[in-house]
């Protein structure tokens, strides 16, 4: 038996018949609106202006340009990671028992900064 799914959009405004969906994002909420091409394009041109001051972002954040290549962590990282790595040896040297991984606890960390 063979079975036919017919999926009929029907214009979210007013009523009529819908020829698309049209997706945006505004204040981090996603929004879908099914829409005639005659109101699909009202919002295209209600947005036009903002869209065109805007900056595109891409759906993984913003866009800059393609490649495959991982990115070096941020100076602030390295810089965190070897200040973390100071406060575990200071602890151990002090008596202070410390993870080699995992969050160091607040008091290490306030003991370490009023040495």
């Amino acid at each position: 038996m063979a079975r036919k799914v017919i999926t009929m959009l029907t214009d979210d405004l007013d009523g009529s018949t819908a020829d698309r969906t049209v997706e945006f994002s505004l204040d981090g909420a996603s929004y879908a609106i099914d829409l005639s091409d005659q109101n699909a394009g009202k919002l295209r041109k209600a947005l036009d202006a903002y869209i065109g001051a805007a900056r595109r972002i891409g759906r993984g954040g913003i866009a800059t340009g393609s490649t495959n290549r991982r990115a070096a962590p941020p100076a602030t990282t390295r810089i965190a990671r070897s200040h973390n790595q100071a406060v575990r040896e200071w602890a151990a040297k002090n008596g202070y028992e410390v993870s080699e991984r995992g969050r160091i606890p607040v008091s290490v960390i306030e003991a370490y900064n009023n040495r």
